[in-house]
C-alpha cells in the first residue's frame, strides 16, 4: 500500500485525488506555481512545496522541480492527474530512474499508445474496429492523394503524435488537398514537434463514445462501460452523460471483450480511456487511447458505484482488482457531467478574475467537484475549467431535471462563466431526445435566443477583464 503521495496537478483534479488519498489513508504533497499559492489543494494536502513562477512551462511542466520536491519530500508515488505530464512517457520514466511509483502505465504503453497510428495497429489486431486509412504515417502530398483516393473523399488527417484538434483537417476533395495537407503538417509540428499526419475516413455526422478501463500489475483488465462525450465545441467537451443512448447491452460487451483483449497483450496498467466514433449505423471505430484519468471520470464512478482515483492508487500499490472489485459490473441508472469554465458563455473567450460569489447547489443526485470558492482567484496561465457539475438519477429523463435545477442553483459572480450556455443546452430539444452528435455546437449556437436591444447578456457582477 502507498504511504505517501504527491500531487502533479492543480485545481479540481488535484484536490479529488487528495479526496481519495485520505479515504485510505495516504499522505499527501501538494506542489504548486506562484499563482496557486491560496489554492484549495495547497491548503489540503498534508505538505505543499512551491515549484516555479506562474507559467506552466516554469512550474508544473517543468519535470526536475516536480521530482526534487518527491525526492525532497519522501513520496513513494506521483499522481498526474489529467493534462501537464499524465501523458508524458519521458517524466513516467524519469519517475521509474528516480524509484518513484509513476500512477499509470510503463512508459513504454503510455508511447505505444500515444502515436495514433501505433496505437490503431495495435488495437486492430486484437479485433477492436478501426476506420479504413492509411497503413502508417502519410509521408507526402502524393501519397495522401494516393490514400485519399483508395479511402474516398471525405477524408481526415491527423496528428500522430497529438490530439485536441491542433493538426487536423477535413480534405473534401482532390484539389484541397495539398493546402490542407501542409497546414495540418506545419500544426502539428509547431505544437506537438512532429509533423507525422496519418489519414482516415472521415463521418460527417458521428457520436463520440469511449469506454473507461482499468488495469492492475497483475495482467488484469476490466472495462466499466461507456460515456456519450458528443457534445463538443472545436474537440473540446463541454458536456458528457453515461451510458450512451445508442449503446446496446451487447455492443458494449462486445467492445469491451476486445478491449480487455487488446490491453492484456500490451500489458496496460491503471486507468485508460478508449475513444471510438460511432456511425449512424451504430458501427463503432477505435481513434485513440488516453492513458490516464479523464475530466468526466465522474460519470462513470455514478453509475458503476467504483471509486475510480481510489482504484488508480490502490492498483499502484499492488491490489488485484478482483479485490478492488467484486462481482460483475452493473449500470445503474443515468449521469450527466456540465464542465462549468471561466469564459464568456457566448465569445468563449477566458474569463480570469476574482470569485466575488460562490454558491454550488446540493441535494439529492448532486455532485460538484471543484476548487474555486468565493474570493478566490482565477489565474489567467491555466485551463478555463473551474467545476464539474454532475447529476444522477434513475433514468435519464431525472438525470437531466435535475441538472436542470442545479444550474440554476450554481451561483458564481465576479467572473463570466459558462452555466448560462449549460442551460440552454439540457433545455434544448435535440438534446432531450437524443438525437445529436458532433455537430450539435454548430447547429445549436444559432439557435440563442435573440438580446433585448441594449441589454449585455450573463453580464457578471463586478466582471474582470478577460
Amino acid at each position: 500500500m502507498l504511504k505517501k503521495v504527491l500531487i502533479a496537478n492543480r485545481g479540481e483534479i488535484a484536490l479529488r485525488v487528495i479526496c481519495a488519498c485520505k479515504e485510505l489513508g495516504i499522505r499527501t504533497v501538494a506542489v504548486y506555481s506562484e499563482a496557486d499559492r491560496n489554492s484549495l489543494h495547497v491548503r489540503f494536502a498534508d505538505e505543499a512545496i512551491c515549484i516555479g513562477p506562474p507559467r506552466s512551462a516554469d512550474s508544473y511542466l517543468n519535470v526536475p522541480a516536480v521530482i526534487s520536491a518527491a525526492e525532497l519530500s519522501n513520496v513513494d508515488a506521483i499522481h498526474p492527474g489529467y493534462g501537464l505530464l499524465s501523458e508524458n512517457a519521458n517524466f513516467a520514466e524519469v519517475c521509474e530512474t528516480s524509484h518513484i511509483k509513476f500512477i499509470g502505465p510503463p512508459p513504454a504503453v503510455t508511447r505505444l499508445m500515444g502515436e495514433k497510428e501505433k496505437a490503431r495497429m495495435t488495437m486492430k489486431k486484437a479485433g477492436v474496429p478501426i476506420l479504413p486509412g492509411s497503413d502508417g504515417v502519410v509521408e507526402n502530398e502524393a501519397e495522401a492523394l494516393e490514400w485519399a483516393r483508395q479511402i474516398g473523399f471525405p477524408v481526415i488527417i491527423k496528428a500522430s503524435a497529438g490530439g485536441g484538434g491542433r493538426g487536423m483537417r477535413v480534405i473534401r476533395s482532390a484539389e484541397e488537398l495539398p493546402q490542407l495537407f501542409n497546414a495540418a503538417q506545419s500544426e502539428a509540428a509547431a505544437a506537438f514537434g512532429n509533423g507525422d499526419l496519418y489519414m482516415e475516413k472521415f463521418i460527417e455526422r458521428p457520436r463520440h463514445i469511449e469506454f473507461q478501463v482499468l488495469a492492475d500489475q497483475h495482467g488484469h483488465v476490466i472495462s466499466l462501460g461507456e460515456r456519450e462525450c458528443s457534445i463538443q465545441r472545436r474537440h473540446q467537451k463541454l458536456l458528457e452523460e453515461a451510458p450512451s443512448t445508442q449503446m446496446t447491452p451487447q455492443l458494449r460487451k462486445e467492445i469491451g471483450d476486445r478491449l480487455v483483449k487488446s490491453l492484456t497483450n500490451i500489458g496496460y496498467q491503471n486507468a485508460g480511456t478508449v475513444e471510438f466514433l460511432m456511425d449512424e449505423d451504430r458501427k463503432l471505430y477505435f481513434i485513440e487511447m488516453n492513458t490516464r484519468i479523464q475530466v468526466e471520470h465522474c460519470i462513470t464512478e455514478l453509475v458503476t458505484g467504483i471509486d475510480l482515483v481510489k482504484s488508480q492508487l490502490l492498483i499502484a500499490g499492488g491490489t488485484k482488482l478482483s479485490e478492488i472489485i467484486k462481482g460483475p459490473i452493473e449500470i445503474r441508472g443515468h449521469a450527466i457531467e456540465c464542465r462549468v469554465n471561466a469564459e464568456h458563455p457566448e465569445k468563449f473567450t477566458p474569463s480570469a478574475g476574482k470569485i466575488t460569489v460562490f454558491h454550488v447547489p446540493g441535494g439529492m443526485g448532486v455532485r460538484v467537484d471543484t476548487a474555486a470558492y468565493a474570493e478566490g482567484v482565477i489565474p489567467p496561465y491555466y485551463d478555463s475549467l473551474i467545476a464539474k457539475l454532475i447529476t444522477h438519477g434513475k433514468d435519464r429523463d431525472e438525470a437531466i431535471a435535475r441538472m436542470q435545477r442545479a444550474l440554476d442553483m450554481f451561483i458564481v459572480e465576479g467572473i463570466y462563466t459558462s452555466i448560462p450556455l449549460h442551460k440552454r443546452i439540457i433545455a434544448d430539444p435535440d438534446f432531450h431526445s437524443g438525437t445529436f452528435d458532433t455537430k450539435f455546437m454548430e447547429r445549436f449556437m444559432p439557435k440563442k435566443e435573440d438580446k433585448q436591444p441594449g441589454k449585455k447578456p450573463d453580464e457578471p457582477k463586478e466582471a474582470q477583464p478577460a
